[in-house]
C-alpha cells in the first residue's frame, strides 16, 4: 500500500483540529496527518499531541515559534514528508473548507499518471458554498488574472486542495519557492507548469468555514497581485538570459 501524508498547517485552530484529524484518519488507505502549527497560542498543538498518543503512527507534529506562513509550513511538511518517504503527498486546510471526502479523488487521479491533483472550484462540477458575492468576484478574478500572466492551463491556480506525487515534489527546488500567503498555491503550480509535469484539476465543492476566524489579509492579496508579476518576469528573464547564453555559444 502506498504512504500517503496529509500536511494541515495550522494556526488558532483548536475548534477544528481534532475533527478534520478524526476525519482523514477514518478514511480507507491509512492516510497519516501532519499538522505543522505555527505556535497557535489557543493551544491547538496541545490538542494534535494529546491526539497523538493514541494514534502515535499516523499523527505527526511539527511545532514553529511564531506565525511564519502558509508557504514555509507546507515546505517543511513537504521536506518532512519526502524525507520520510511518503509516495503522495497533500495540502488542505484545517476548517473543512475542503471536505477530507475528496482526498481519494485527488489521489485517484496521481495514481493514474498524474503528477500533481488539484481540487478545484472552478471545473465543471466545482461549486462554492458560503460565500458572499464579493469575495466569489475577487477569488474568480484572482484566478483569471494569474491565468493571463502566466499563461497556466489551470481553471483554479489558487486552489490549496493538492495532490502530490513524490517524484513531482522531488523534482522541485523547494529552497527556492519564496511566497509565504496565498501566492505560495500559484508559485508550487507554476513550478510545476515550468517542468512540463501533468497537473489535473478534480471537481470539488468548497465551503466557508463554519468555525475559526480566516487569515486572509491585506497583505496576502497583495503578495498575490505583485508576487505574480515579479514571478512571471523572473521566468521571463530567466528564458531570456539561457536563450542569449546559448546563441553566443552557436
Amino acid at each position: 500500500m502506498s504512504k500517503k501524508l496529509v500536511i494541515i498547517p495550522t494556526y488558532n485552530e483548536k475548534e477544528n483540529i481534532s475533527n478534520i484529524i478524526d476525519a482523514v484518519l477514518g478514511l480507507e488507505g491509512a492516510y497519516h496527518v501532519l499538522v505543522v502549527d505555527d505556535g497557535s497560542p489557543d493551544g491547538t498543538a496541545n490538542i494534535v499531541k494529546t491526539k497523538k498518543t493514541t494514534s502515535p503512527e499516523s499523527i505527526h507534529l511539527l511545532e514553529r515559534k511564531g506565525k511564519l506562513g502558509l508557504g514555509t509550513a507546507y515546505i517543511a511538511g513537504f521536506k518532512y514528508g519526502l524525507k520520510n518517504n511518503y509516495d503522495y503527498i497533500f495540502e488542505m486546510d484545517a476548517d473543512f473548507s475542503h471536505n477530507p471526502n475528496d482526498l481519494p479523488r485527488l489521489l485517484e487521479k496521481c495514481q493514474n499518471g498524474a503528477d500533481a491533483a488539484v481540487g478545484s472550484r472552478y471545473v465543471d462540477g466545482g461549486k462554492l458554498e458560503n460565500w458572499p458575492a464579493d469575495r466569489v468576484f475577487l477569488s474568480k478574478g484572482a484566478s483569471l488574472y494569474v491565468r493571463m500572466i502566466t499563461w497556466m492551463p489551470i481553471m483554479d491556480p489558487t486552489a490549496g486542495f493538492m495532490c502530490y506525487s513524490n517524484k513531482a515534489l522531488a523534482r522541485l527546488d523547494l529552497d527556492k519557492i519564496k511566497f509565504v500567503g496565498y501566492a505560495f498555491q500559484i508559485e508550487m503550480k507554476f513550478a510545476l507548469y515550468q517542468l512540463g509535469l501533468s497537473v489535473k484539476e478534480v471537481p470539488i465543492t468548497f465551503k466557508d468555514r463554519e468555525e475559526g476566524v480566516s487569515k486572509m489579509s491585506a497583505n496576502i492579496v497583495n503578495e498575490a497581485i505583485f508576487g505574480v508579476l515579479k514571478m512571471k518576469w523572473n521566468s521571463f528573464f530567466k528564458s531570456y538570459k539561457n536563450t542569449t547564453r546559448q546563441k553566443v555559444q552557436a
